[in-house]
Formats: structure tokens, C-alpha cells, sequence
């Protein structure tokens, strides 16, 4: 079917389960591949962590398949989403998009879980990456570079992925005080030997600011000990803490929206990535106080997470919080907005990157009759495209 479509420069869309097509710069109308009957788990090396699955596999159950054995795949669940197999989408939808969340504080993100990869060039070529051992060959990372390229350079047929022991005994602290009492408890954690699986900002409309720390270990007995370092820590920035239980590997479903992955449900959704210590700066900026009945989630150790609202904010407030986050030395994609907005009012999902060149480069050598995706290259606001 690609060989047939390239044959005649068709446009195309790779696709998995389609939960998130709305997100990012706007598609032009093209036929969908979908990979969603793709979905078997290929092979399985227990003792080895790795899996290797179809591209088309469920979230959820590849995580089921996964916790059979004591396992799980450390990366956060996509936002919107609920246990439902439907709403998290597919494995190689969260690897195309390549967004990462709390976890990455320990486990970094969803490009340093791959290991191998297949992919279906635009032309019909089948082509394969890496492999099935952790230590792979030295080499060029094709890995990486399909990791977050929103399906503008190939459709990624399978994957091979690291994965991890589930630790028994896990808890979680929520911290909560004046900004800089946090960012300096922030700073002094990040700085330490612990051992923490996430770090996240949280702040909301009803809650406020505040910061959540998840650890997880192989007995109580480590937990407690760290829990008692951080409240350690937190009183003497004269902060107040609170620990609360934690069920099950993943961030707890407090942390993240629920079944908000649905077109109609929010107004805003943005994803923003800066150096971890801009934090403070942005959350204190006049960009973001003027911003109410929002919701952020950042990763405090990495600087990356999202903002959303359900309230119709102005596109002038987001530029301006746009325009703030690229002065602290960051980006910020928008990747839901008000579709009532008129055309020339909407935002562009990506502003041109530095590389954007590169980037080009490197469109033209995946996709030289610019079928895949049209309309949505990430890092550039405007791609090129043929009518």
C-alpha cells in the first residue's frame, strides 16, 4: 500500500489507534494508515528486560503483558488519559510523539527506553535499527531521531524496548510552602544522593503551587529512611509535608487528567520544556499569574511537562507565556487550542526551531516527495508543502 502510494506522491498519515491526530500543527486531509491491528507482543526476554513489540500495541497492554512478570515499561502514561485501553493509545504513537514526564526524573524519557526499531519508509523500504540486547553497536541512532518526529519521517512498524523490575514498597510526599522555599528544596534534592522515581510541580486552581516526590525501593525500611531525609530537608526550608500512599509503578491518576484526550474537552494544552532551574521564574512571571484556572504539571528535575485549561483564554496570553518560556532559555508547543479560534488567529503548534534547517535536511531525506503528515514537522512553524 505505501509502494503504491508513493508511486503516485499520495499524501499519508501514520497512525496508531488515532487517540491524539488533534494534537500539534494542524494535518491536511490524508488517508490513514493505521497500525492498530498490528499488536502482538514479538518476543518477551524476561531475564534480559527487554520486549519487542508491533508498533500498534496498546499502552495498557503492553503494561498488562508486562506486570504478568514483575515488569513495567517506566515511562508516564500520555496526558488525558485513563486505564482504558482506548485513551492511551499505542506504543508507537508515544514513541512518534516522544514526550516524557515525572519518571524521566529517574528513568529518563521514552528515546533512552529504545533499543530497536522498525519503520516503514516513505517509499515501502522496510528498514531496522538497533536490536534486541541493550548493548547495541556503535553507530547512527535512528532511534532517537524517529523519537518525537510526529510521523513527518516514517511509520515506525516495531519496537524493542528496556524495561524494569516493579519495586514493592513505594510512597509518595507532597510538599507545600512559599516558591522559593520550594525551588531551594528542589535544588538541594536534585543535588543529593536520593534516589527519587519522580519529582513533579504541581499547581492548580484549588490546590495551588506545590511540589509531589514519588520514591520507590526494594523494602520499607529504604523508603521510610528517604521519606525521613526529605521531611528532614523540608523543615528546615520551613515547608510543610505530607506523605500519602502510592499503589502500583505508574504516577497516580491524582497527578495527571483524566480521559481529557478527547477533542471537545479542553480549550488549551501546552508542552513545555526549559532548564529545570527557570522553574521558579516562570511560575512567578506575570505571563503565567495572568493564566488563571490553569493546571501545570512540571517535571522539576528536567524542566519539561504540560499546561492546560478548559477556560478560553486569550492566543494573546499564550504567546506572551510563549514569548516568556523561549526568553528562560526554553520551547513551548501548543498542542490543543480553542477550535473556534478563526485560521488566522490559531498559534502555530511549533515556532521555527534553531536546526530548523537540519531538520529539513533530514525531511527531504526520509520523505523527498513530502507525503507523510503534511502540514506538521516539529521545529518548523510553517513546513513546506505541495498541494
Amino acid at each position: 500500500m505505501v509502494r503504491e502510494l508513493h508511486a503516485t506522491s499520495s499524501p499519508w498519515i501514520p497512525s496508531g489507534l488515532g487517540t491524539r491526530m488533534h494534537w500539534g500543527a494542524a494535518l491536511q486531509p490524508s488517508p490513514l494508515i493505521s497500525l492498530r491491528q498490528c499488536n502482538t507482543v514479538l518476543d518477551h526476554a524476561v531475564d534480559d528486560l527487554t520486549i519487542s513489540v508491533q508498533a500498534g500495541l496498546s499502552l495498557t497492554d503492553l503494561q498488562a503483558v508486562l506486570a504478568e512478570q514483575n515488569q513495567w515499561l517506566p515511562i508516564d502514561w500520555p496526558w488525558g488519559s485513563s486505564h482504558q485501553p482506548t485513551t492511551a493509545g499505542t506504543v508507537g504513537g508515544l514513541v512518534a510523539r516522544g514526550l516524557t514526564g515525572g519518571l524521566r526524573h529517574r528513568h529518563l524519557g521514552v528515546r533512552d527506553q529504545i533499543i530497536g526499531i522498525g519503520l516503514i519508509r516513505s517509499d515501502g523500504v522496510e528498514a531496522h535499527a538497533g536490536g534486541r540486547v541493550v548493548k547495541n553497536v556503535a553507530g547512527y541512532d535512528l532511534m532517537r531521531l524517529l523519537c518525537g518526529s510526529w510521523g513527518s519521517l516514517a511509520l515506525i512498524s516495531e519496537l524493542t524496548l528496556r524495561v524494569q523490575p516493579i519495586r514493592p514498597a513505594r510512597a509518595l510526599l507532597n510538599l507545600k510552602g512559599d516558591l522559593d522555599a520550594l525551588e531551594a528544596w528542589r535544588a538541594e534534592v536534585v543535588a543529593s544522593t536520593l534516589t527519587l522515581e519522580l519529582l513533579n510541580w504541581q499547581q492548580d486552581p484549588i490546590q495551588g503551587l506545590g511540589i509531589q516526590a514519588g520514591i520507590a525501593s526494594v523494602s520499607d525500611a529504604a523508603v521510610t529512611d528517604q521519606l525521613n531525609r526529605l521531611e528532614s530537608l523540608a523543615e528546615s526550608h520551613r515547608l510543610k509535608a505530607e506523605r500519602h500512599p502510592w499503589d502500583g509503578p505508574l504516577p497516580p491518576p491524582a497527578a495527571r487528567p483524566t480521559d481529557a484526550g478527547d477533542q471537545g474537552s479542553q480549550q488549551w494544552l501546552l508542552r513545555i520544556s526549559l532548564p529545570p532551574s527557570q522553574a521558579q521564574a516562570l511560575f512567578s512571571s506575570r505571563e503565567t499569574q495572568a493564566l488563571r484556572d490553569w493546571h501545570w504539571h512540571l517535571a522539576a528535575g528536567a524542566g519539561c511537562g504540560d499546561a492546560w485549561s478548559d477556560q478560553a483564554s486569550t492566543r494573546a496570553q499564550v504567546q506572551a507565556l510563549r514569548r516568556r518560556v523561549e526568553a528562560l532559555g526554553g520551547r513551548l508547543s501548543v498542542l490543543i487550542q480553542p477550535a473556534s479560534q478563526p485560521p488566522e488567529e490559531t498559534l502555530p503548534a511549533w515556532t521555527d526551531a534553531p536546526s530548523r534547517p537540519l531538520i529539513e535536511a533530514v525531511k527531504r531525506q526520509f520523505d523527498p516527495r513530502l507525503q507523510l503528515s503534511r502540514g506538521r514537522l516539529p521545529g518548523v512553524a510553517k513546513p513546506v508543502t505541495i498541494a
